[in-house]
């Protein structure tokens, strides 16, 4: 797992880059519920799927435990949905 900044730094509502690889958006909602995935905010933060354009297809989505205040990743073991042309290493 990988552990992300205790949730007070991380106020309702914002969104923070974690590094993993890829690299991954960690959501804190202004309901209090905190949602990991690969991409931005045109997925839909529970399920990863595509919201609006440019993107055509869902992203990943990670686990995410909460114990005193700090949010824990538990990254997903399936393969990124990457634009063509980009790999891994180039996302770092």
């Amino acid at each position: 797992m990988i552990r992300v900044r205790p949730l007070p730094a991380v106020p309702p509502g914002e969104v923070r880059r974690v590094e993993a690889e890829p690299p991954i958006a960690v959501f804190h909602t202004e309901g209090g519920e905190v949602y990991a995935d690969d991409g931005k905010s045109t997925f839909a933060l529970r399920t990863g799927h595509v919201d609006a354009p440019p993107a055509k297809k869902p992203v990943r989505t990670h686990a995410v435990v909460v114990e005193d205040d700090r949010a824990y990743v538990e990254l997903s073991d399936e393969t990124p949905n990457l634009p063509p042309g980009v790999s891994w290493g180039s996302m770092s």
